[in-house]
């Protein structure tokens, strides 16, 4: 059932898994498989037929992230999505790709926790323990330029499914290798309402 009731508008998204074959391998073989359960790994699903190709569909309620692929197909990815109150709905596109990605909190968050961020205020290089993760997409709009929001990884596999970013939407890191190499520059990302 949770693949089948992702919302655009008034009508599903996915319909129906579809039999894939495993995922692919991540190609940095210091990225650990995360062993998540069946339920938040990457599946092949049907979806309605007037959503486009080459989009990113992010579903708050469901912790879903939907790849679209075109002929009614897209992939469906587990993700961790921002706080309350931190979670921004909207239209964006990636603007930017990064391997290994270095970190900087934002003045934001260093006000909101200075005892976790303050340390951090310098940045953090890109590495395993990295909040980014293996890989990260930076959301732009136009006129706006960065938000400062990402589709990143995560080496910490029980945030997936939850509610516990400063407002990113986060894979686990062997999800997201496979997700960052199928998303070109430009790709068109849709982070809908939290409505539930």
């Amino acid at each position: 059932m949770l693949r089948r009731t992702f919302m655009i508008g008034a009508g599903a998204l996915a319909m129906a898994p579809i039999e894939v074959e495993a995922s692919v391998p991540p190609l940095d073989a210091s990225i650990k498989p995360s062993n998540l359960p069946e339920q938040f790994q990457p599946s092949e699903v049907r979806i309605r037929n007037d959503v486009a190709p080459n989009e990113i569909h992010v579903d708050p309620v469901q912790f879903a992230l939907y790849y679209t692929l075109g002929n009614r197909r897209a992939m469906r990815y587990a993700v961790g999505i921002g706080r309350v109150g931190l979670y921004e709905s909207g239209e964006f596109f990636v603007g930017a790709k990064k391997a290994w990605p270095s970190w900087t909190p934002t003045p934001d968050m260093i006000e909101r926790d200075p005892a976790s961020y303050k340390k951090h205020e310098d940045g953090m290089p890109g590495g395993p323990t990295n909040p980014l993760g293996a890989r990260a997409l930076y959301l732009f709009q136009p006129g706006r330029g960065d938000t400062f929001l990402r589709i990143h990884g995560t080496h910490l596999p029980s945030t997936i499914g939850k509610r516990v970013s400063n407002g990113c939407a986060r894979l686990v890191n062997d999800h997201i290798v496979e997700f960052y190499n199928r998303v070109p520059l430009k790709t068109r990302v849709v982070l809908h309402p939290a409505t539930a």
